[in-house]
């Protein structure tokens, strides 16, 4: 059985949606969810769902060993970052070598980078007049929304469209895609 291991930062309806995804599979589950906000909606999803949840300081994860050893205890074969907002570290790619994904709400490489995350992206391609947007699933390195990309899926953006209509639209493409690229992902590693 593979076990997957998701960090979050906020609502969690990406680590809710793989958590139901995986919940009755015979080749995966989630065994943990991470977050670095004791006061994000996604422990409480966790716990509705039955899931272990921790969350962690920013010590934690970058100036001890802590986390690092919860995932050593945990032995992911993947680590899904769904909408975790620090730079991951260094120790832990190095320990989880393309072991470690991430989700971005945009067609990478455009509108990545540090502070491009979630309505700050959909506002900037709203403002930049885009006729398309996405979600780009991709490994994580060292830098910001960089690593190989795995996969991408797009959708039209209306001249008319706000940033909450795109938010909602790249929310539709995250919930129908990423259990089924996570779930090929687990596949390949067989």
């Amino acid at each position: 059985m593979k076990r997957i291991v998701i960090f979050a930062s906020g609502s969690g309806t990406n680590a809710e949606n793989l958590i139901k995804f995986f919940q009755n599979s015979q080749k995966a589950s989630v065994v943990q969810v991470l977050t670095n906000n004791p006061q994000a909606k996604v422990l409480d999803r966790c716990k509705t769902l039955k899931v272990s949840a921790l969350s962690f300081n920013n010590i934690a994860l970058k100036q001890t060993p802590d986390v690092l050893n919860i995932l050593k205890a945990s032995q992911p074969d993947l680590i899904i970052l769904a909408g975790f907002l620090w730079k991951f570290p260094e120790n832990i790619l190095n320990e989880f070598p393309n072991k470690v994904i991430n989700i971005h709400p945009a067609l990478l490489p455009k509108y990545g980078g540090k502070g491009m995350y979630g309505m700050h992206v959909h506002n900037a391609i709203v403002a930049n007049n885009e006729k398309e947007t996405g979600i780009t699933i991709h490994y994580v390195n060292e830098h910001y929304d960089e690593g190989a990309i795995i996969f991408q899926a797009k959708c039209t953006v209306f001249p008319n469209d706000s940033a909450e209509d795109v938010a909602a639209k790249i929310h539709e493409l995250e919930m129908e895609h990423f259990p089924k690229v996570v779930n090929q992902l687990l596949s390949e590693q067989d």
